[in-house]
């Protein structure tokens, strides 16, 4: 397969930006990868591994001469990295990114992006709870949604030739609103990981009294949030604050369905309770037949690509 891009930078090395390393390289979409990362310690290890043929000290090192950077670092450096890279962009490059919210990437970046840059921001449902350069693997992004999301009066080339770069590393690609996507993540992926670090702390506080039950007995469903609860802190932070609008919306609703449920237990009211879980369980099979996921039991996610998600 000819090569998409002649160079690709990353900045910020990674689960998502080593992962797009191993897979570019093994679908041979870019002529050349460079990366740089905040850490001189993270840079070291990207060395060690060599998913880059280059490595840079600085964003401004990484970004000259390529035709796509390529920014995975968390949603609130996103300013100060645009602001940075901004003079040493060459012209005619696309600048996208994988920040899990797209409204405020949009407000922090597209100031500082030059005449003839095209910013097109993006956003891949993939993920493992794992995080850092050794993370990665080449089929994280294999049957896994990218949505993009074109500035309004996006050069329509350009956009397609960043959809053929992801389409090629297996990516299914498609294109939304901003602000509908922030809507949509803060109930598919968002407000989800809240609760998971809600219960997990709950758990936490539970085992001073427990002792080690907690831990020993866990079932799957406590084990299910622990994966998730144990995502990036730092991403994650930024996550909440910068959506924090649809975040409080989705978090609302939750608390009114949960108000429902309580009722219900409290009023030994088994027939709704059977007709709410009953309703509830058509959303998974609806993913399982999207092919999201599948219907065999894993019972505790041992295998990295059934771990995708955020």
């Amino acid at each position: 397969m000819a090569a998409t891009y002649r160079r690709v930078a990353l900045i910020g090395l990674g689960l998502i930006a080593s992962s797009m390393a191993h897979a570019l390289r093994w679908k041979g979409l870019a002529g050349e990868i460079v990366g740089t990362a905040r850490s001189a310690e993270t840079r070291a290890v990207a060395a060690e591994l060599g998913f880059c043929d280059r490595i840079c000290e600085t964003a401004a090192e990484a970004v000259q001469g390529a035709d796509l950077v390529v920014l995975c670092v968390p949603v609130g450096a996103m300013a100060t990295i645009a602001a940075e890279i901004a003079p040493h962009l060459a012209p005619g490059a696309t600048l996208t990114d994988v920040g899990s919210v797209k409204q405020a990437v949009i407000e922090a970046v597209a100031p500082h992006v030059p005449e003839g840059v095209h910013f097109i921001p993006g956003h891949p449902l993939a993920g493992t709870e794992h995080s850092g350069p050794r993370s990665g693997f080449a089929t994280l992004f294999v049957n896994r949604w990218w949505l993009l999301t074109p500035m309004p009066g996006a050069d329509a080339a350009a956009t397609a030739r960043l959809r053929g770069l992801l389409e090629g590393i297996g990516a299914h690609v498609d294109e939304m609103e901003p602000g509908h996507h922030d809507l949509v993540l803060a109930v598919t992926s968002h407000t989800p990981h809240l609760i998971a670090y809600t219960m997990v702390g709950v758990a936490d506080h539970l085992r001073r009294v427990t002792k080690s039950e907690i831990i020993k007995y866990s079932a799957a469903g406590f084990r299910d949030f622990t994966r998730i609860a144990a995502s990036d802190p730092t991403m994650w932070r930024d996550v909440f604050l910068t959506n924090r609008e649809a975040t409080l919306d989705i978090l609302g609703r939750f608390t009114e369905e949960l108000f429902v449920l309580q009722r219900a237990i409290r009023m030994g009211d088994g027939p709704q309770l059977f007709e709410y879980f009953t309703r509830t369980r058509a959303i998974r099979r609806g993913i399982i037949e999207a092919g999201q996921d599948t219907a065999a039991p894993d019972f505790g996610r041992g295998a990295p690509a059934a771990e995708a998600g955020e």
